[in-house]
């Protein structure tokens, strides 16, 4: 348990200041409140209409950008891995091509798809 001590501190530590922030706001923050404040939007200025096809954001952009994060989280495993090889032998080397190979499968699968192409 004592090599977990300074984790279960800094956790601590991080959600006291992340609650402490939010609960303290309220109390130091400014209130100077105004209609123009108040409204949906800040400025003041209303927005000027959308064009006729709708104007809205492709999903395909949000798609891509959650691929890019799940095959970059898949690719920080690799780290633990090129850290601890030597103790881990051919077993982990074993495990490592099963990984890379579930990888490249759904890298290919998502690839066939269309995923990836930008139009």
């Amino acid at each position: 348990m004592n090599s977990y001590t300074p984790i279960l501190v800094l956790g601590a530590v991080a959600a006291a200041f992340a609650v402490g922030s939010v609960a303290i706001a309220p109390i130091v923050g400014p209130r100077r409140y105004n209609r123009a404040k108040l409204d949906r939007y800040e400025s003041g200025i209303q927005p000027s209409p959308l064009p006729e096809g709708g104007g809205k954001v492709s999903v395909r952009y949000f798609i891509i950008a959650m691929l890019f994060i799940v095959f970059d989280i898949e690719i920080v495993f690799l780290y633990p891995f090129a850290v601890a090889f030597d103790q881990l032998g051919w077993f982990g080397l074993i495990e490592m091509f099963i990984f890379m190979a579930t990888v490249f499968v759904a890298y290919g699968y998502v690839w066939r798809r269309g995923g990836l192409e930008w139009d």
